[in-house]
């Protein structure tokens, strides 16, 4: 493994960082949390337009550019250092290569273009109380998580006009706003239960859309109702939906790992260079040995994750499926990060006007959607093989 970047991908970096740091600075962020988008939509634009993100990782004969998920994960890392709030890892990560693996030649070919060119957007809509259930991200993904043949969830019913869909799901990454759903519903009824992937318009009849409060603003969430909702089977009957759940699952936790260690690094950044200006007893916070010491351990940290993701970003590639663990040690830089640069920021470090409370809602929204972190390396021990089952229950 070389873990020199290419040129091709030093290119996507400079040129992205670049992007970011014009046109994502911390009042442009805030302007766009608000609006009803929850984004930027120009600077949405460019990025798809100028840099082709959505479609980095999508094969060309679809529009995209042909690129590995090593490249869509550096991308990553640095809308994860700007906190960029986009629609890339909803549409790019979890919805298009569910599409790619499980879709019709039709569904691919009038799906895919779009969503590289970013024209349309995506959302993978997945009942429970947690996505990371359906992507088996901290167990197995089988059970009851899309409705289990009983009330809750998404039930889909199959008639004369086609397949329509009844439910609700609660947490939807950018559910309110993007064109296309891609929904998990349960189908069979309870004695022969299973769960398949339905495409839905965002503007279907029956669909009610909801923007929620979520505590990482710069992650917007939606929820969404189904209404006796036409929808389009994903694939077909046959489709082996829990399993491209579970790929998609560990590609989506290297790609996070990438955008974690990217936050832990700028946060890590700001504070060193903040500790360098701040002066106490007339000489600079960051002279004393103490905060060295603080910042160093944090930096460690920071460079663990960032080997980690490589690895993960590298090993999608090679069928390994590490990505949990490397999502769990870059939470945890991310938390310790963004935890000291509080700390060390003083008095303004807990001001709403402050950007490090985002970093560390950052930390601590993805943990709660995607986590805990101690669950996503006791799946990684369980696949591992490294305790047998006396010894998980002594």
């Amino acid at each position: 493994m070389d873990t020199r970047l290419t040129a091709e991908q030093d290119e996507i970096r400079r040129t992205l960082r670049e992007l970011l740091s014009e046109r994502c600075g911390a009042g442009e962020l805030r302007a766009a949390l608000d609006t009803p988008a929850g984004h930027d939509l120009d600077l949405w634009a460019d990025l798809a337009g100028r840099l082709g993100l959505p479609g980095l990782a999508l094969p060309e004969a679809y529009g995209g550019v042909g690129c590995s998920v090593t490249e869509l994960a550096l991308a990553c890392e640095e809308v994860g250092r700007a906190l960029a709030p986009t629609p890339l890892f909803a549409t790019a990560v979890l919805a298009a290569p569910l599409i790619l693996a499980l879709g019709t030649e039709a569904q691919r070919a009038g799906l895919l273009p779009r969503l590289a060119a970013g024209t349309l957007t995506a959302a993978l809509a997945v009942p429970g109380p947690a996505v990371t259930t359906a992507l088996a991200l901290t167990g197995g993904n089988g059970g009851a998580w899309a409705g289990g043949g009983r009330a809750g969830g998404v039930q889909a019913r199959r008639g004369a006009e086609g397949w329509r869909l009844y439910g609700q799901v609660d947490q939807v990454l950018d559910g309110h706003g993007a064109g296309l759903l891609v929904v998990a519903a349960h189908t069979g009824g309870f004695a022969r239960s299973r769960t398949l992937l339905f495409l839905v318009a965002g503007d279907a009849q029956g669909v009610v859309r909801t923007r929620q409060t979520a505590l990482d603003a710069t992650r917007p969430q939606g929820r969404v109702q189904l209404r006796d909702t036409a929808a389009e089977l994903l694939g077909g009957a046959e489709a082996d939906v829990l399993p491209a759940l579970a790929a998609v699952g560990d590609t989506a936790a290297a790609v996070l790992a990438a955008e974690a260690v990217g936050a832990a690094d700028r946060v890590l950044e700001r504070t060193v260079e903040y500790v360098g200006q701040r002066e106490q007893f007339g000489r600079p916070v960051g002279s004393f040995q103490a905060v060295k010491h603080r910042l160093a351990d944090v930096y460690v940290a920071v460079q663990a994750a960032r080997s980690a993701a490589c690895y993960a970003a590298w090993a999608v590639a090679q069928g390994e499926t590490v990505g949990g663990l490397a999502l769990a040690q870059a939470l945890e830089a991310l938390r310790c990060a963004a935890g000291e640069a509080i700390q060390l920021h003083g008095g303004i470090g807990f001001t709403w006007e402050h950007e490090a409370h985002l970093y560390f809602k950052r930390a601590a929204g993805d943990e709660l959607l995607f986590g805990p972190v101690h669950r996503l390396r006791d799946r990684a021990a369980e696949r591992a093989g490294l305790f047998t089952r006396e010894e998980v229950a002594a």
